[in-house]
């Protein structure tokens, strides 16, 4: 039974907030009957809402049990200052992120109305080897990290993502030896970024801090901003 309601919670993600019943019954493969008493189930609890179109989304009991996660509500509050800081300073996307998996999950963020158009939302889920935070965790994490990344394939999202192993790998000893890392279109046409890792005492990763910005910024100036702003939170976290 928990690994039912489990796998609906499951089909919720950035790309797809709401669905139908019969959306979620596909997804989990599941017969509409079972489906519609755990969906009822998840409601009367309050893991999920039901809209007036009949439409299901995650619930607002479920996101008060996951803000309670102690490393991403610590690093989230130690680094909100220096965020804004950074984001006073550029006029662009400042965005947080921590390692989930094989992927970068974004725990905060901060827009201007100037800036760069950013897909990216609180919740949502990047590549390691195509973004600039991505690249800072992997340079940070063990190797077996990135043989996996490796492992289940570099998909190519734009004409410049790097797909190549060796390529990569050379990319990832140049941030740990400076402490930054960069997408230039790699992730979206039209669109660089810049990143630091957030490491704290004894070495530990605790996520990375990216700056989002169009194509025409130049990264070099990018750069010792974020990393300033990584060292700080990487100081309180």
């Amino acid at each position: 039974m928990a690994s039912r309601l489990l796998s609906i919670l499951a089909c919720f993600d950035t790309a797809n907030p709401e669905l139908t019943m019969s959306e979620i019954s596909q997804r989990v493969g599941l017969p509409t009957t079972t489906t519609r008493r755990l969906l009822a189930e998840l409601t009367e609890w309050g893991g999920l809402d039901r809209l007036v179109d009949n439409r299901y989304r995650i619930g607002v009991r479920l996101w008060k049990i996951g803000a309670l996660a102690p490393q991403q509500r610590g690093l989230r509050e130690a680094a909100l200052p220096l965020m804004h800081d950074l984001w006073a300073a550029t006029n662009e996307n400042v965005q947080l992120v921590v390692l989930d998996g094989c992927e970068a999950l974004c725990i905060e963020k901060i827009s201007a109305t100037t800036s760069v158009a950013n897909r990216t939302e609180v919740g949502g889920r990047l590549p390691l080897h195509a973004t600039a935070v991505g690249k800072c965790l992997l340079a940070n994490s063990p190797r077996d990290l990135l043989l996996e990344v490796i492992d289940r394939g570099l998909t190519k999202q734009t004409r410049y993502t790097i797909t190549e192993p060796g390529r990569l790998a050379a990319v990832l000893r140049e941030v740990r030896r400076t402490g930054v890392a960069s997408s230039q279109e790699e992730m979206t046409l039209g669109v660089v970024s810049a990143a630091s890792p957030i490491i704290a005492n004894g070495g530990v990763l605790m996520g990375a801090l990216g700056v989002v910005a169009h194509s025409t910024k130049r990264l070099n100036r990018l750069g010792p901003a974020v990393r300033t702003a990584a060292l700080g939170i990487s100081r309180v976290a």
